[in-house]
């Protein structure tokens, strides 16, 4: 009989099937880190409201396109972890995801219509990553509980 890792032999007394036990908890990491990713990749995006108002510092940005809520998440096999954030674009100025969550400086258009003249601006705190990553951290017990077969 098997279960949980543990071969039972009557003849012979328990022997641990360890490369068992280290397939399931890899199986079960994999499924439960990718699962958390998703829902805090989906918690985040939603927090970003799209208007044409600006946020208030501390509250989740407004998004004004597409572009801030292209929130990526990928398992990393190797190290066994998820991780999880927007991604930069290409072509696209400053660091407006870094700034928004932490506050910092960035660059934005000096003008309303994006003609390419920039100039340096103070981006105050707007976070949306943090918050949902602290959330959908306090699921995660309950997703791990009873996760390894």
């Amino acid at each position: 009989m098997i279960r949980f890792g543990f071969k039972v032999d009557l003849g012979h007394g328990i022997v641990f099937d360890s490369a068992r036990l280290m397939r399931s908890s890899a199986d079960a990491t994999k499924k439960n880190l990718t699962k958390f990713g998703a829902f805090t990749r989906t918690r985040a995006r939603s927090s970003i409201r799209r208007r044409k108002a600006v946020s208030a510092p501390g509250e989740p940005p407004s998004a004004h396109g597409d572009e801030l809520k292209d929130i990526r998440f990928d398992y990393d096999e190797r190290l066994r972890s998820v991780v999880i954030g927007p991604i930069r674009l290409p072509g696209k100025l400053g660091n407006a995801p870094e700034a928004l969550e932490h506050s910092g400086p960035s660059v934005v258009y000096q003008h309303a219509d994006h003609n390419r003249e920039t100039r340096p601006a103070y981006i105050r705190e707007r976070p949306f990553m943090g918050p949902a990553f602290a959330e959908e951290l306090k699921r995660l017990p309950a997703t791990w509980r009873d996760s390894m077969k």
